[in-house]
């Protein structure tokens, strides 16, 4: 007599588990603790072998009907149920390991020794931010060109292009990898290369009267905003490193601020050159910071000085700030497509060069530029700290004449 969901629901346990039949080899198991197993019995050959189906309620009674005919069907077609299982449950593994989060992540473990903690931290980041939420739980066979291109429009609508093409380029360099080792066909985030949106022509968009870079620090420092952000883009003007520099930087570079001659060492291993170069201390950028620049750092301190970077992250203290957080407070300013952070260089060259022409040399040593000549190369890399300490307090004197004082900065509301 076949099963009922009443009978099934009033079989009570026993001291010793006992099974009811339903037919054709289907039969429920109940166990002293009350649980309750269907099972499947069944013959391949002259074996007699037994398939779990799953547990009642979770299981009902139809779900296991259809498992049994599902699996008898396959024993007609000569296959054994429970190897099938076995390998539905492997399927179930693989596609799980090949998903696009998954396969990132094996391929940044492979590339990292090849690059700096900063740049690892930078690209693994960027994944977690703009990628995972929307593609990384997906496996790579289901994803398509038109998936890989909506997340690149989300990145340039903020807007940020250039971003938005190095993450293609990330999300192209796992379909390559997968491709590589057997676990994907094709690369959609290559496909969607010719649709991107044009880089702006030209150089970055950048101030480079005087006067006007006044107003726009005063600007800056009239806008609602977190302290933090307005003293990174006075920072980043008074010294001119560049922004991913600033926007990185721990408080264990800065040290010695009460020397007579304080000078911020950025090790090589932070600054934009060739890997094989970033271990090489002789390397190392040396900024000498103006009256101005340390005084900014003291209030910084005051606002973030528990966390390891100088300019932490708004929502996890742990991490540091992007540097896109100072190009919004600069839209917000007004200089939306007049003025981007990393053309405070740009200022501070035009100003500099102007005013001190014979100067150019150093000048350029203080912008980090490596020139391709070797001889002038070595002139670079050669200290010249006393000139470049002059020249880092004449240009702090001529940019900060009318600034907002420090205090109003950190005293203003805040976003």
């Amino acid at each position: 007599m076949k099963l009922t969901d009443a009978k099934i629901r009033n079989a009570k346990p026993t001291d010793r588990a006992f099974k009811l039949a339903d037919g054709a080899g289907l039969t429920l198991h109940v166990k002293p603790n009350g649980s309750k197993l269907w099972l499947f019995r069944y013959r391949v050959g002259a074996r007699e072998r037994t398939l779990s189906i799953g547990p009642y309620p979770e299981v009902s009674l139809a779900d296991a009907r259809e498992a049994r005919d599902r699996a008898r069907g396959e024993i007609r077609d000569g296959r054994d149920p429970g190897d099938v299982k076995k390998l539905r449950k492997l399927a179930g593994q693989t596609a799980a390991a090949n998903t696009f989060e998954a396969m990132a992540r094996e391929w940044h473990t492979l590339n990292c020794p090849g690059w700096t903690e900063t740049h690892a931290a930078d690209v693994i980041g960027s994944l977690e931010r703009d990628v995972f939420p929307h593609l990384g739980a997906i496996p790579l066979r289901d994803i398509d060109a038109p998936a890989v291109l909506a997340v690149i429009r989300a990145i340039e609508a903020r807007p940020a292009i250039e971003t938005a093409r190095r993450i293609r380029q990330r999300i192209s360099a796992v379909f390559v990898y997968a491709i590589s080792t057997g676990r994907a066909e094709n690369d959609p985030a290559a496909t969607v290369k010719g649709a991107l949106a044009p880089l702006r022509k030209g150089r970055q968009p950048a101030i480079t009267d005087l006067d006007e870079a006044r107003q726009m620090l005063r600007r800056v420092d009239e806008e609602t905003a977190h302290p933090v952000t307005k003293l990174a883009i006075r920072l980043l003007a008074l010294t001119a490193v560049r922004p991913g520099t600033l926007a990185t930087t721990p408080w264990t570079e800065w040290t010695d601020l009460d020397t007579e001659k304080p000078v911020w060492r950025v090790p090589a291993a932070r600054m934009k050159m060739r890997l094989a170069n970033k271990d090489d201390a002789a390397r190392d950028h040396f900024v000498p910071l103006p009256r101005q620049a340390v005084e900014a750092i003291d209030a910084l301190r005051s606002l973030s000085g528990r966390s390891p970077y100088a300019f932490p992250n708004a929502r996890f203290s742990h991490k540091p700030m992007s540097e896109n957080a100072m190009g919004y407070l600069l839209n917000r300013a007004g200089y939306h497509s007049k003025h981007v952070p990393h053309g405070w260089r740009a200022t501070f060259s035009s100003v500099m060069n102007e005013r001190y022409p014979a100067d150019h040399r150093v000048i350029e040593a203080m912008l980090a530029h490596s020139p391709k000549d070797k001889v002038e190369a070595a002139y670079n890399r050669a200290a010249h700290m006393a000139r470049r300490r002059e020249l880092a307090q004449a240009w702090a004197d001529l940019l900060m004449e009318g600034a907002t004082p420090l205090d109003a900065i950190l005293i203003a509301p805040r976003r």
